[in-house]
């Protein structure tokens, strides 16, 4: 092979190397769970699927501010999450990107994803998206350093996209909406204190604040988890006194309910890592399949 089809070969390399450094910084994950959350309520708002245009047009509005936010997050995390094993490749602190890029990524995806938004949606959703954005960048991420009420404001930013998708549609934000936003809200407590259990040592190395780092003994922690299980219960339910045909979902959200509950008392009694991994496993079977049924709920 040639010396010039080699550094063709090492060009194209590094390109894709730094694409995959991109996506990492909009934490897919997060914004796919993000991005679901938005059409599952557009969906609920009117109990059938929203205008396809419109729908489309949310959920690029909201990739973009999700990207900004998820950027801005990491730039200022980069000293933290270079302490962390878990974080310590992301591209920041591993040396792939240059803060310059970042906060260049940042700034011109919030601009262009609020623009979006209120021009082609409405200007509803663009100040929702706007507040979920300054929650999670620029209170949320500095809150970790100093107290472990970071984790009630964070669950706000990460509810929110809920009302978001309630607005595209121009629905009221009546009961329903209201709901959907408290079981993503209430939602992340189990899931957050499952992971702040098995990750405790790296938190605490990396200085954040998180419930298991204060109240090293995880009492505080897994008694915040079963609580929020059991408030979860009757709080899946509410969209049971409008949805067309609301029997399966009400049997499958107790079903799904009691065995989240189920796995955060094992946590709150034994608040070892195999209870902590079962609740996080718990937690994530949890939320993609109760939007599932409010989707699919009135279907059957």
């Amino acid at each position: 092979m040639s010396t010039t089809t080699l550094a063709l070969e090492d060009r194209r390399a590094t390109r894709w190397s730094r694409l995959f450094d991109y996506v990492e910084l909009t934490k897919p994950r997060i914004t796919l769970m993000v991005l679901v959350t938005v059409a599952v309520a557009a969906v609920v708002a009117g109990w059938g699927p929203p205008d396809g245009w419109l729908l489309f047009n949310t959920l690029a509005g909201t990739l973009l501010v999700a990207t900004s936010a998820s950027a801005l997050n990491q730039l200022l995390e980069r000293d933290s999450d270079a302490l962390m094993p878990r974080t310590a490749d992301r591209p920041l602190p591993a040396g792939r990107l240059s803060t310059g890029e970042v906060a260049t990524l940042g700034m011109v995806t919030i601009v262009a994803g609020t623009a979006y938004l209120a021009l082609a949606v409405n200007p509803t959703t663009a100040l929702l998206g706007l507040l979920t954005w300054a929650i999670y960048v620029w209170i949320y991420t500095p809150l970790k350093t100093r107290t472990a009420s970071n984790t009630p404001v964070g669950a706000v930013a990460g509810a929110l996209p809920a009302l978001m998708g309630w607005a595209a549609v121009g629905a009221p934000l009546d009961l329903r909406a209201w709901a959907l936003f408290l079981l993503v809200f209430i939602w992340q407590f189990p899931h957050f204190m499952a992971i702040a259990w098995i990750y405790r040592g790296q938190y605490a190395g990396a200085g954040l604040k998180m419930l298991t780092t204060v109240d090293a003994s995880g009492q505080r922690a897994g008694a915040q988890a079963m609580v929020s299980a059991l408030v979860l219960i009757p709080v899946s339910l509410v969209p049971c006194l409008t949805m067309p045909g609301a029997g399966i979902y009400f049997a499958w959200a107790v079903v799904l309910g009691v065995a989240q509950l189920g796995c955060a008392i094992a946590f709150f009694a034994g608040r070892s890592e195999r209870s902590a991994r079962r609740l996080l496993l718990a937690s994530l079977i949890y939320l993609p399949a109760m939007l599932g049924l409010l989707v699919l709920g009135p279907l059957a």
